[in-house]
């Protein structure tokens, strides 16, 4: 009877879950083909494969927080381990002394994942009890998460290992237990001694062998309906995510089943999402990959400054609507609020930082969502920030954001006592030259930016780098274009700029802005144009390391590093910048709290630079509070963009009182290397 009662159950359970399964993987079938990703072919999947074996087996990232990590590390090897019990389970239906195998070892390893995954349990209890949302508002990491679900989830991931308990137990009052002696499977003798004596544990044996089976096919229909779908998706989403991190560069713009051209675009080219119709299938896996732990939220600077930008909602709410109000696509996917699943003030919040991205345990790639909705609003709808409309202009018109003259690129260079050759764009570099040094807009334009640029080139000229600038040929990368959604834009400046490089032929490229860095290193080969480039705080550990430069001035200062977003989690170079301040003698460096991988945003990026922050707390603020506990005698950064909007904080934060010096890496070396240059007021 109880074989009959098992297979009816299970039958109907894979029937329901099959069909909502399959309803779900239309879902996701209907959006585009992830075209961008074609060709990679092999290298791909072993990336994918080390991906899986990282962030789905090895659990990377989530235990990276300690508690929360060991908790979901005990729950998924538990329920990996215990897939063996699910055996024993339908095995029990037809010999109730079915076992895998005799040896009392697999029964004492079922035991301690099961204690393990009840003490996970605990654990989480205790960490949505303290983080709840009618506790803590829009600083809990569940805010706005579906909490009620997550309750009833708990509750059947103990139910599971109650009713497996039990029935253990109950199987060793009745000797059908197979693994022998019985007090090595430690917990279920220890439920065996609290159940009573005699007859009845036949029946407590069969009750919940089937309630077991009813426990564990009702959890495997509530993933499918609920966050935890994640188990089926994450691993999918972890495979076909882009390695490593989904960082750096933004995925090219993709219509229907095609990458759009924008020197021969299509007349039915779409450019990024409106509609639901328009998400690509490897988004929508994202979305339905989202566990809501609030970490990417958690990590948000937009968010933690009071912004509406919470990336975990961006998720969600298009999974929501993708899963119950989206099969008409009519509604916009970015508008104002009650008109757009996305309110614009949250799209345009975002910085570009990566936090979220780096945080995700599941790989979902909210940067190139962001994109996409970006992309959408400025090319298909002329829909963006007023202020960003100069920036747009002086791009097109003058190539640089700040609208400046092409023949004032070299100004930063005048009175600088060294030698500064210009490039010829029309012919190959003198085979003489190790170094094309990209400028950069800041470093050319920017008075405070300048700086640090006149630094890096009497740092070169005494080391003996031989190096030419572009000068005038110069152009801006088009980062700030990219990063606010006007892909053709900064397709137009790459493309000018690429024929340039390409005909140059430079033995590397040189930049000081990790910004130039990532787009002509990282995003310039979509294009075509692949080049070596190498950032100013790599080259000058190399030659303080070679003894090239000797640095013999004591500087007897307390220095805090502040991590650029984009050279540190976009590229992962933590290390160079912080060696070069470490080797400068009578340096003390002091870490903020949140350094290096963790490493607070400026406000800056994603075109944020060019906006106004006129809700919350301003990004760059938070950050120089950070700072300024340190109390520190120099702010060193190593991107001009960090250099502006710390240098700006500082200003405000202590308009009048002693306040440090906000400084590049370079120029600290500078300092070590001969006399201080004169820095200026308000530093």
């Amino acid at each position: 009877m109880r074989l009959v009662i098992g297979l009816v159950v299970t039958g109907v359970a894979l029937v329901v879950a099959g069909w909502r399964l399959s309803w779900l993987a239309r879902r996701v079938l209907a959006g585009g083909p992830p075209v961008e990703r074609w060709g990679a072919g092999r290298v791909a999947a072993i990336k994918g494969f080390h991906g899986i074996a990282a962030e789905v087996f090895g659990q990377r990232r989530l235990v990276q927080w300690r508690w929360p990590g060991i908790a979901h590390a005990a729950t998924f090897w538990g329920f990996v381990v215990l897939t063996l019990t699910i055996a024993e389970t339908y095995g029990d239906l037809v010999d109730p002394r079915f076992g895998i195998g005799h040896w009392a070892g697999l029964g004492f390893i079922e035991d301690v994942f099961a204690v393990a995954v009840l003490a996970a349990l605990g654990i989480f209890t205790a960490i949505r009890y303290r983080q709840t949302p009618r506790r803590l508002g829009r600083w809990s990491r569940f805010h706005r998460s579906h909490t009620g679900m997550a309750w009833a989830i708990l509750g059947m991931i103990f139910a599971v290992i109650a009713t497996l308990l039990v029935y253990r137990g109950a199987q060793i009052n009745t000797g059908h237990f197979p693994y022998r002696p019985y007090q090595w499977s430690f917990a279920s003798w220890l439920v065996a001694q609290a159940l009573p004596a005699g007859a009845v544990n036949q029946g407590i044996e069969t009750f919940f062998v089937l309630a077991q089976l009813v426990v564990i096919l009702g959890f495997l229909i509530l993933i499918t309906y609920s966050k935890h779908l994640h188990i089926v998706t994450a691993p999918l989403n972890v495979f076909f995510a882009r390695r490593p991190d989904g960082l750096g560069p933004l995925m090219p713009v993709v219509s229907a089943d095609h990458i759009v051209d924008f020197e021969n675009p299509r007349d039915d080219d779409v450019i990024g999402w409106g509609h639901i119709a328009d998400v690509s299938r490897k988004a929508r896996l994202d979305l339905l990959s989202c566990t809501e732990c609030g970490r990417c939220q958690s990590q948000c600077p937009a968010w933690n400054t009071g912004k509406p930008l919470n990336p975990k909602l961006i998720i969600t709410d298009l999974r929501d609507y993708l899963l119950t109000g989206g099969s008409d696509g009519t509604r916009p996917l970015v508008g104002p609020s009650g008109g757009g699943v996305i309110d614009p003030e949250a799209l345009w919040a975002c910085t570009n930082c990566g936090a979220c991205v780096h945080e995700c345990p599941v790989d979902i790639e909210h940067l190139d969502h962001i994109s996409q909705l970006r992309r959408h609003q400025v090319l298909m709808e002329s829909a963006f920030p007023a202020e960003a409309a100069g920036l747009l202009r002086n791009l097109e018109q003058r190539g640089n954001p700040w609208g400046m003259p092409d023949s004032a690129r070299l100004q930063w260079a005048d009175d600088l006592g060294v030698e500064v050759a210009v490039a010829d764009p029309s012919r190959p570099l003198p085979g003489d030259v190790d170094y094309l040094w990209w400028v950069g807009c800041a470093g050319a334009f920017d008075e405070r930016a300048r700086r640090a640029t006149r630094a890096l080139a009497q740092l070169l000229t005494a080391a003996g780098v031989r190096f030419a600038v572009l000068g005038p040929a110069e152009a801006c990368t088009g980062d700030p274009a990219r990063r606010i959604g006007n892909e053709f834009l900064y397709q137009m400046l790459a493309r000018q700029n690429i024929e340039v490089l390409t005909q140059l032929q430079p033995p590397a490229i040189l930049t000081g802005c990790p910004h130039c860095f990532n787009t002509l290193g990282r995003e310039y080969p979509q294009l075509g144009g692949t080049f070596p480039v190498i950032h100013h705080s790599q080259l000058l550990e190399q030659l303080v390391t070679s003894g090239r430069l000797r640095l013999d001035r004591d500087l007897h200062a307390r220095v805090t590093y502040h991590d650029p977003c984009f050279l540190g989690r976009h590229n992962g170079m933590y290390d160079a910048p912080r060696r070069i301040v470490a080797g400068i003698p009578g340096v003390d460096i002091q870490e903020m709290p949140r350094c290096r991988d963790r490493s607070f945003c400026c406000g800056a990026g994603g075109a944020r630079m060019w906006m106004e922050e006129r809700i919350g707390k301003r990004i760059n603020h938070e950050r120089i509070d950070e700072a300024l506990a340190a109390d520190p005698d120099v702010i060193a950064t190593a991107c001009p963009y960090c250099r502006v909007m710390l240098g700006d904080a500082v200003n405000d934060r202590r308009p009048n009182g002693p306040r440090p010096a906000v400084r590049d890496v370079g120029e600290l070396l500078l300092d070590a290397l001969a006399a201080p240059i004169d820095d200026g007021p308000g530093r």
